[in-house]
């Protein structure tokens, strides 16, 4: 147990931490020379989506040998719609290495996941990473997280924080900013000298809280976690302790270990090590396997609760199965329940129409993300607008959820963010200056969140962070306005052409080009104004024999609107869908005839007034 070292990698978007361990991991030698993986840049990166977006989605583990010592490492998700990944972790770890970019300095998600490992007690060791960048100042940087350190209620041996600085992509780290290292030797130093071995206590019978999940087509759920007293041998009888106080016996089927990114199967493990158990098909995060009932739970720690949800269904529109080969209610279900396995934070349930399925989240960029996999691997589904998920009150009244929100934002653009919050019906609780930038502290509700990143970016010109955490169900803030522009749908199919975009582009922006595949319900653009607007996109030029004034102009088209999935999914209304698929992301009227769509909003009004 002396001779673990349990650590967690905590930084913000983009600071380098993936760079880092990967560094930490050839150099270690886990990687030997031969192996491909040692070649490959960011390893940790285990998803494509990782590796594009640039962001870490899913906690993942590694280790490595340093001397004598077993070092686990774990990496954490720096994205608010993953910080339900954040707090399980702190369970498992004993110290963490808080990487810093030299010069940008701490940002608001490093602010967001240190709160949470100081509050956890564990030890701090700072790494100043991308030291040889041209604009670094890592001396300033160092004062501006001793000052983070202070306004997070650090403690004193907490502020007393050992510090390393480093270049992670040129493999190096030094103590002295005069005196550039060779290797990263000062940072292994550092991680055995001041991260504490393991809180656990050595003996014979077992406790395990479960802080991550995978699944295994063989083996079944795997779950993974800290032994927090005595030793766990393959074969062993064992019991599950749940967070509602069932409990499930069974028994142990495998053991896994980790050596780099391997998992290694192993016969028994010790005390304060982090390891995989098969054998519990019903575990959940945050439960306790253990040796037998009498040993107790250990306290549960349960994940925050979906706050949005989303219908995803069976593509039936025109154009279907032209792209994708996953296209059936059975194949959506299927791949559903195989993402629930492991991904805790969604809940997947079906509803009274078997070709739609209701998917529940913590927000739109976790569920974004998942249906940009799906896209992936060949499947093709409608994404309605997300809803938030509402509750009922102990005197039958409504609450909804509010989140707390935590922004970052230059000092120039306070104005505009300020304004956004409250149209968004945010209440501001906290502010503080510090040079040219402000961090604002507010609750908002989860309706006021959807779109307001991408708000966000817009107003700061991409310099603005957010983050964000469920506070509480609380009571109805009100009407939100919702998207101020109608949209300009097709009341006709084929190809859209020239002629017909450029007397579209008169009444709003386009989102689709001359050649694009349209079919009738389809959405062409955006109207100018709030209602919606049939169009004709692919009505061609009558040929006469009488030469017009406009012959032979060229025609000029406005460059059109294109939508990322996640900012497509903020943008629809609620009578709309995003057709996703492999090649395409279309958006479209839920009901694609007009005339059935006039007499669907009639009979709902019509309902309404009744009511």
């Amino acid at each position: 147990m002396q001779h673990i070292r349990n650590i967690a990698i905590i930084a913000h978007v983009d600071h380098g931490k993936t760079t880092l361990v990967d560094c930490l991991l050839k150099q270690s030698g886990t990687f030997r020379a031969n192996e491909a993986k040692a070649s490959e840049e960011r390893i940790m990166d285990s998803m494509d989506l990782e590796r594009e977006k640039g962001i870490t989605i899913r906690a993942k583990n590694a280790a490595f040998q340093y001397k004598d010592y077993h070092i686990n490492i774990v990496d954490t998700p720096g994205h608010a719609d993953f910080g339900g990944e954040v707090e399980r972790i702190m369970n498992m770890i004993d110290g963490v290495l808080l990487v810093v970019d030299a010069a940008e300095g701490p940002q608001a998600q490093t602010r967001f996941v240190l709160r949470k490992a100081l509050e956890a007690g564990a030890k701090p060791i700072v790494v100043i990473n991308k030291i040889d960048r041209e604009n670094a100042s890592p001396k300033k940087v160092l004062d501006q997280v001793f000052e983070l350190f202070i306004s997070l209620n650090a403690t004193d041996e907490q502020l007393d924080f050992p510090f390393v600085y480093c270049s992670a992509k040129a493999g190096f780290a030094t103590l002295d900013l005069g005196q550039p290292g060779s290797s990263m030797e000062p940072l292994f130093q550092a991680i055995v000298k001041h991260i504490p071995p393991p809180r656990a206590k050595a003996g014979d019978g077992f406790q395990v809280l479960v802080a991550n999940l995978d699944y295994s087509d063989y083996l079944g759920r795997i779950a993974f976690g800290k032994i927090v007293a005595g030793k766990v041998k393959v074969g062993e009888p064992a019991c599950c302790l749940h967070g509602h106080g069932g409990v499930t016996s069974g028994k142990i089927t495998m053991i896994y270990h980790f050596e780099g990114l391997k998992r290694i199967e192993i016969q028994e493990a010790h005390a304060g090590d982090i390891v995989g158990l098969t054998g519990f098909e019903d575990v959940f995060i945050g439960e306790t396997i253990a040796e037998k009932p009498e040993r107790g739970a250990l306290p549960y720690i349960p994940i925050d609760p979906p706050t949005i949800q989303m219908e995803f269904a069976v593509n039936d529109g025109p154009l279907a199965g032209k792209d994708g080969k996953l296209v059936t209610a059975r194949h959506i279900w299927e791949r559903l329940q195989k993402e629930i396995r492991t991904n805790v934070a969604l809940r997947v349930a079906p509803t009274n129409d078997p070709k739609v399925f209701a998917v529940s989240g913590r927000g739109e960029m976790q569920i974004a993300i998942l249906v940009e996999q799906m896209r992936r691997e060949g499947y093709e589904v409608l994404v309605s607008r997300p809803e938030v998920l509402w509750k009922k009150g102990a005197n039958g009244e409504l609450l909804e959820p509010i989140e707390k929100v935590f922004l970052e934002i230059p000092q120039e653009n306070m104005g505009p963010v300020l304004e956004n919050l409250a149209f968004r019906k945010g209440e501001i609780t906290h502010m503080h200056h510090h040079g040219a930038q402000v961090t604002i502290e507010g609750l908002i509700p989860m309706r006021g969140l959807i779109g307001f990143e991408t708000d966000l970016v817009n107003m700061t010109r991409g310099l603005g962070v957010m983050s964000h955490l469920f506070h509480e169900y609380g009571a109805d803030r009100g009407e939100i306005a919702a998207r101020k522009n109608g949209s300009l749908v097709s009341m006709d199919a084929g190809e859209a052409t020239s002629y017909a975009l450029n007397m579209i582009q008169e009444r709003g922006r386009l989102m689709v080009v001359p050649g694009d595949e349209v079919y009738v319900g389809m959405i062409v653009g955006e109207n100018a104004r709030e209602n919606d607007i049939p169009v004709n996109p692919v009505k061609e030029k009558r040929l006469t024999n009488m030469r017009s004034q406009g012959e032979g102009k060229g025609i000029q088209l406005s460059p059109p609107l294109k939508l990322s999935l996640e900012r497509a999914l903020e943008y629809i209304d609620v009578d709309e869908f995003v057709e996703a698929t492999p090649s395409h992301l279309r958006l479209r009227k839920k009901i694609l005839d007009e005339n059935q769509r006039k007499r669907a909003e009639k009979s709902r009004v019509m309902k309404f007034a009744g009511n």
